[in-house]
């Protein structure tokens, strides 16, 4: 899943360029500031064996997002095309709403903008 990531990005988008460079000033923060607490660790601060551990986290958290970003870019988020999938409109009258408005306009004291059955949704 990665490497197709990898493998079908198109190098010549600006955006897509930027979340490459987001990635690699990512994980150049990631790497040295583990093997850094990793050493102070070694050398007896016990509190840095909590940094050792959630460097590399924080450095995998910024590979998912680097390939969660990608598919974003490339329009191929499976939630995204579901959404767009899905989406009814449906154009009845819904007196509810229609009531909910005219509330709405009574307590702003402006009048209901539009007809009914000419209303978009």
């Amino acid at each position: 899943m990665l490497v197709d990531s990898i493998k079908s990005v198109k190098p010549s988008s600006s955006s897509t360029f930027r979340i490459h460079c987001g990635l690699f000033l990512a994980e150049i923060l990631c790497v040295p500031a583990f093997l850094f607490e990793l050493s102070r660790a070694q050398s007896g601060n016990t509190l840095s064996w909590a940094y050792v551990f959630e460097w590399p986290i924080l450095g995998g958290y910024a590979v998912y997002m680097w390939a969660k970003m990608l598919k974003e870019e490339r329009g191929d988020d499976a939630r995204s095309r579901s959404r767009r999938a899905h989406i009814d409109v449906d154009a009845t009258p819904d007196p509810e709403l229609d009531a909910w408005n005219a509330y709405l306009a009574k307590v702003h004291g402006t009048e209901v903008q539009g007809d009914v059955e000419n209303r978009e949704d």
